[in-house]
């Protein structure tokens, strides 16, 4: 298996087991804690930071654990480099979702696929989306930038776990995990029409975030989000770190 390859996999995995957390955890939350809507999210949320952190730790030394177009694209605006990387990660996120859906509704003993009658929509849920979407992409590169990504894995998870609760939207911040929860009709689910806004919404927000990571942190001394074991060590020893595909 080729290097790309093997990286494009690790996506994909890694974005179908997110969404399995995302939508598993909603389901067994629901049966769990019938009618108490605030209990149901807290399971949801905490299942999914401590997932999200897991799986970085598991995938991060591979691909860069991305598990999202957004970030992924962000990515390469920000360096202008490997470009057939994006091509290859973004389809494998997207597969990656739609799979981890599947998956969760077999598990709980639904139909693999349903379509989701749960209306997301206006603007107040799509200016959450803007917010945590914003705050996850700068998060992100602000700790990239600045020679931190070992923190990346409890940063991020712990993020998205709080984005849960201070946004409108409860903190999708990924098109392929809200296309996924696209088809479960469950606690987790979206309405496909409801997908475009929030798609669209998180773009806004992705762009806000790479605006704001400009600013605060133009230059970019160590690589982005592939191999972190070796930009720690390039860092330490203050030799350049070597980009992958270089």
């Amino acid at each position: 298996m080729t290097d790309l390859a093997r990286r494009a996999l690790a996506e994909a995995v890694g974005t179908g087991l997110l969404v399995t957390a995302v939508i598993g955890s909603g389901i067994m939350a629901q049966r769990l804690s019938p009618g108490d809507v605030g209990l149901q999210l807290l399971e949801n949320s905490t299942a999914t930071a401590f997932a999200l952190t897991v799986l970085i730790l598991i995938m991060g030394p591979v691909s860069g654990a991305h598990f999202n177009p957004v970030v992924s694209l962000a990515d390469w605006l920000l360096s202008r480099r490997d470009g057939l990387k994006g091509l290859v990660y973004l389809p494998a996120q997207v597969a990656g979702a739609i799979g981890g859906a599947v998956l969760a509704n077999l598990m709980f003993e639904l139909p693999a696929i349903t379509t989701s009658t749960h209306l997301r929509t206006g603007p107040a849920l799509w200016l959450g989306e803007i917010v945590a979407t914003a705050g996850l992409v700068t998060l992100i590169f602000a700790l990239t930038r600045t020679g931190r990504a070992a923190l990346a894995p409890p940063a991020v998870g712990a993020y998205i776990g709080a984005a849960y609760w201070f946004t409108s939207s409860t903190s999708f911040a990924n098109p392929a995990v809200t296309l996924g929860r696209t088809l479960t009709d469950t606690f987790a689910g979206i309405a496909p029409a409801s997908a475009p806004g929030f798609i669209a919404a998180q773009l806004i927000g992705a762009g806000l975030g790479l605006a704001l990571v400009r600013l605060l942190y133009p230059a970019d001394p160590l690589p982005h989000l592939d191999r972190p074991e070796d930009d720690r060590e390039s860092h330490r020893s203050g030799q350049q770190p070597q980009r992958p595909g270089r």
